[in-house]
């Protein structure tokens, strides 16, 4: 048996590190899966410059389907064929999530995590989560934190099953619309 958090990835999600070419549509994505609290594309691209180099301490993944249509369309059936060689860097984005490691010392912070409502219940979410605590831990973390909508039972359920527990709330940590945040955290 596997420890919690650790369940083979649905089939057909291919990952990799985030690049500045993603980024164009990640900034795109993030209004839409985030609202009023996505970041702008400045802040994403900040963000990822933090991933490569002296003082790396980020992570950051983009996540792929074989079946997906592109970023934000309805249906990832509807998705045309691939074009010939280097098809992989043509299919489109249907998940992001990055992380903060730190030094690797102490515990990582789960920074943001998303998944296109076209490509959800599709193991896109659990795929990235594995990754990034596999990361966490490579790096020699001994916890992920993270904050949750208290509203977002879903991505709490999520979380819960990957061995997460709540330990705190932060009082109107969001602002648009205000709500407040579950601190989960997960030893590794």
């Amino acid at each position: 048996m596997n420890p919690p958090g650790q369940e083979a990835a649905a089939v057909g999600v291919r990952l990799r590190p985030m690049t500045p070419q993603d980024l164009e549509v990640v900034s795109r994505l993030e209004p839409e899966l985030f609202g009023a609290e996505a970041w702008s594309p400045a802040t994403l691209a900040a963000e990822l410059d933090r991933t490569n180099g002296p003082g790396a301490d980020r992570t950051y993944l983009v996540a792929h389907l074989e079946d997906a249509a592109p970023a934000g369309a309805a249906d990832p059936q509807e998705a045309p064929a691939a074009p010939g060689p280097g098809a992989a860097d043509a299919e489109p984005i249907v998940g992001y999530a990055g992380l903060w490691y730190g030094d690797g010392r102490g515990d990582a912070d789960l920074l943001t995590i998303a998944t296109i409502p076209a490509a959800r219940r599709r193991g896109v979410a659990t795929a990235l989560l594995n990754a990034l605590l596999t990361a966490a831990a490579d790096a020699g973390c001994r916890a992920v934190l993270l904050e949750v909508r208290a509203s977002n039972e879903s991505a709490q359920r999520l979380y819960a099953t990957h061995g997460f527990k709540a330990i705190g709330r932060r009082r109107r940590y969001y602002l648009a619309p205000v709500e407040d945040a579950i601190v989960m955290r997960r030893p590794l």
